[in-house]
């Protein structure tokens, strides 16, 4: 039996201005992702206590709940601050963890002056459910609204 073909629909680009420094960009993007990532995206039954991205390749983008269970969407591809970070998915369309995606976020800072950081968010997705996944994290609540609650949570002051 033949395993089922994966599809590549083209990958979802988004990007955003961010009036901050790149290193602060970076920092708020990876460091406090705890700070501005909604807490209806996860997979876990109990509430959200954290979401965390370890800071190294290799590193897991993870969450962790309120009872202590925890929830490991994908893994630090490239870390390479101030300027990229790539994420692996390890969600299908369905948003449930299957380890036949191949998927990935790359998200770079780009310095364009000294407090306006734009922020390029490409995601790449290698899957059976391909184009349903793209329109999925293409939608409002997807990445354009979980990039505004991070340009918000970058531009306040903390």
């Amino acid at each position: 039996m033949n395993a089922p073909l994966k599809i590549t629909p083209a990958p979802v680009r988004k990007s955003i201005a961010v009036k901050v420094p790149q290193a602060k960009a970076f920092e708020v993007f990876a460091a406090r992702i705890d700070r501005w990532w909604p807490i209806s995206h996860t997979l876990l039954k109990s509430p959200v206590k954290a979401t965390i991205i370890e800071s190294r390749v290799g590193g897991r983008w993870y969450q962790i709940g309120d009872d202590g269970s925890q929830c490991v969407n994908g893994f630090v591809r490239d870390w390479s601050p101030p300027s990229k970070l790539i994420l692996s998915w390890r969600l299908n369309s369905k948003f449930e963890i299957d380890d036949n995606v191949e998927s990935e976020i790359e998200i770079r800072f780009v310095a364009e002056a000294p407090n306006l950081t734009r922020v390029e968010l490409e995601h790449r997705i290698t899957a059976v459910d391909g184009e349903a996944m793209r329109a999925a994290v293409d939608a409002p609540n997807g990445w354009p609204g979980i990039l505004a609650a991070y340009a918000e949570a970058a531009e306040a002051r903390s």
